[in-house]
């Protein structure tokens, strides 16, 4: 496992920190427009990460998409959103970035009800209670049927696997969160394992894959173990987010690396048995002391535990 951690698209100190703590990979962003170059443009890519690769790190991973509402939605102007996800695959394949983590959730991205729920020694959580979005007001486009949502994948992904298959670009396809349909109007249907596999095999191709996050689907009720293996085996499985959380997918908190409910040894285990080499990175862990929570999910002290607590059980399990 190729321990990673995200980190944007300019130094910071977390670039430090992550050499400090003997982290050599990277995941990153787009970078912003400069002098004309769009994000996905081939010089600006190059630009990024050449700024990794004289601080001492490798990109193996983008995780940030160009728009891509229309694609969602089928919308007029989708074929134009198409085109710069293509462009953004073909300048990853010319620069040797081996994987792009891509979601399918229309409207909005992520979501949680509370950003600032306590946990453990009164640390900051993000967490979801779908009893409050119930009577929330459905977004600008929506309803959003199920269907809708299967047919515009299928019609993107019939786009955009060709151009990764000839750019050599694995396409990691990220689940759902929170993995629960529909949240204002806005159906979800990358909500389990089986779901993530009937996407894939939508438009079959050894690049195009998934984005194991741990904890959405423990959320969903999915087995982690069970789940490693089942993609492993297809070689499917191409970037883990090593999360856990607490909870039910109706309602859910985030928690510690070491305080939720998945067996994260096991899961360690069953990495090290499938023999999987890919990236990893630790993800959306507790705002701690000293912390404003500005960025939930995305601060400091957190991911120094978490990287402490991963590396601890890599070393016990590849021992």
């Amino acid at each position: 496992m190729k321990l990673a951690e995200m980190l944007g698209t300019h130094e910071t100190r977390l670039w430090t920190l992550c050499k400090q703590m003997g982290i050599n990979c990277a995941v990153a962003g787009l970078p912003r427009e400069v002098n004309g170059h769009k994000p996905w443009d081939y010089v600006n890519l190059l630009h990024m990460k050449q700024r990794f690769e004289n601080f001492g790190l490798k990109v193996e991973v983008i995780e940030a998409r160009p728009p891509a509402n229309k694609i969602k939605l089928g919308l007029p102007g989708r074929d134009e959103e198409i085109a710069t996800v293509q462009a953004l695959i073909r300048n990853m394949g010319e620069l040797g970035i081996p994987v792009w983590c891509y979601d399918f959730m229309a409207e909005f991205n992520w979501f949680r009800t509370s950003t600032s729920t306590r946990t453990r020694g009164g640390a900051l959580v993000s967490s979801y209670d779908h009893a409050l979005m119930k009577n929330a007001p459905y977004t600008e486009n929506a309803p959003i049927s199920e269907e809708q949502l299967w047919e515009n994948l299928e019609y993107y992904l019939k786009a955009i696997v060709p151009v990764a298959e000839k750019a050599k670009v694995k396409l990691a396809l990220h689940p759902d969160d929170p993995p629960i349909s529909p949240i204002r109007g806005v159906s979800r249907i990358l909500t389990s394992a089986d779901a993530l596999q009937r996407a894939i095999d939508l438009v079959p191709s050894e690049y195009s894959g998934i984005t194991l996050c741990q904890g959405t689907l423990a959320t969903a009720g999915d087995d982690i173990p069970a789940t490693i293996r089942r993609f492993a085996q297809q070689n499917k499985l191409f970037f883990v987010h090593f999360r856990d959380v607490r909870g039910t997918a109706e309602k859910f908190e985030e928690t510690f690396h070491d305080d939720g409910k998945t067996d994260m040894f096991e899961a360690m285990r069953t990495y090290a048995e499938v023999g999987f080499d890919g990236p990893a990175r630790p993800d959306h862990v507790p705002t701690m002391v000293g912390e404003n929570n500005d960025n939930p999910g995305y601060e400091s002290l957190g991911r120094l535990f978490a990287v402490g607590y991963i590396k601890g059980l890599m070393e016990a399990t590849y021992r």
